[in-house]
């Protein structure tokens, strides 16, 4: 899956796909030896498969067994055409992902289902805001749209050209991770209409907008655990006919904490990234929503560091603002007037910016790595 102007080669084999006919495909990054043969040797391409899959879609997660989502013909269309309805319509897309992540891959599918030709941006050299701009003045069509991650559109509003072209789209999708507030404010007082969607490859990507459902999809919570289903559902895992997430037919158990707030699904945390500090429960998203807001804080990300005394410690990597430096004491006090002290960061790390995993998610993994060198050093 190319990620330049070669993309329009793999447009017939996704049309194809849309349509239910062919074999099923297994998209993999033509830019990253290395992660292609790691997805290939985990999934089998050329072994047997159900004729009901289309296409069979990795999760972005970059640590042990890779898992594939089996995602069908009806679920890709119910999601692009639930996504076209929800937007306002059929439009032309952008494309300023990675294609072999779902949030990419939906972009070109989107395009075919709208009958339109996507405007490629090449992010393979990384995401430059001026080309961004760009990009869009070169699109055609009544309504136009594109699909970003949270670190793309916070390079954005830093370019004045890009942000005054974000704002002339019909709708910015923004997933992969979670908005922060701020940005998400500074972009609505720009005039640009952010969507914030949720879901992940095993729903077709993003099926649920705003805290709202798509037409056809369905959200239910479980001691603070969200499920989703519905027919942008995958029939399951590559290889993994019985994996728990999929136990309950229609249904898919993620791993994240979530709760209904004026009947909009808000979604607080990542279950599997919980620490326990002292005996106590932390979830990071929690206390990164309060840091972000502070003013010498520009991207921050809360994770769990081995600590002898308490089992783990709250630590935290931190892009500043510009021209701020951050302290730890600043900031603990910053978190501890509205959470509970055991939630305040006892390590702090600056760095120039997050490494990310998949489609813009912050690489934690990476960073406890940084943080522990860090701290024997």
């Amino acid at each position: 899956m190319p990620t330049g102007s070669g993309v329009g080669d793999v447009l017939p084999h996704l049309r194809e796909a849309l349509d239910s006919n062919g074999p099923a495909w297994l998209p993999i990054p033509t830019s990253d030896r290395r992660e292609a043969r790691r997805l290939s040797d985990a999934l089998a391409p050329g072994e047997p498969i159900g004729d009901e899959v289309a296409l069979v879609v990795t999760t972005s997660g970059t640590t042990g067994v890779p898992k594939g989502a089996l995602l069908g013909a009806a679920a890709l269309r119910a999601s692009g055409t639930a996504t076209h309805e929800r937007l306002g319509g059929p439009g032309s897309w952008l494309l300023a992902l990675p294609t072999h992540h779902i949030a990419g891959i939906q972009v070109l599918l989107r395009s075919i289902l709208a009958g339109t030709e996507p405007t490629v941006l090449d992010v393979s050299g990384g995401f430059l805001p001026e080309a961004l701009a760009g990009a869009i003045s070169g699109m055609r069509g009544e309504r136009r749209y594109t699909a970003l991650v949270p670190t793309q559109l916070i390079k954005a509003l830093d370019a004045p050209v890009a942000t005054k072209a974000l704002a002339e789209l019909d709708a910015v999708l923004i997933g992969g991770a979670a908005t922060p507030l701020p940005v998400y404010e500074r972009a609505h007082e720009a005039g640009i209409n952010v969507v914030r969607t949720y879901g992940m490859s095993e729903t077709c990507g993003g099926c649920v907008y705003d805290g709202t459902p798509l037409t056809g999809a369905e959200i239910r919570l479980e001691d603070g655990r969200v499920l989703l289903g519905g027919r942008m559902l995958a029939h399951g895992y590559r290889g993994m006919p019985d994996h728990p997430a999929f136990a309950e037919p229609g249904w898919f158990r993620t791993d994240d904490a979530g709760a209904f707030v004026d009947g909009r699904l808000t979604v607080t945390g990542r279950l599997d990234e919980a620490i326990m500090t002292g005996g106590l429960l932390v979830i990071p998203q929690v206390v990164e929503a309060v840091l972000i807001t502070h003013p010498a804080v520009s991207e921050c990300v809360v994770l769990g560091v081995p600590d002898e005394r308490l089992g783990q410690r709250v630590a935290v990597a931190v892009v500043p603002a510009r021209n701020a430096v951050p302290t730890l004491d600043e900031l603990r006090d910053f978190v501890i007037r509205e959470l509970d002290p055991i939630a305040a960061p006892r390590e702090l790390m600056l760095v120039e910016e997050i490494p990310l995993r998949g489609p813009g998610k912050p690489n934690r993994a990476e960073l406890r790595e940084y943080l522990l060198a860090d701290s024997a050093g």
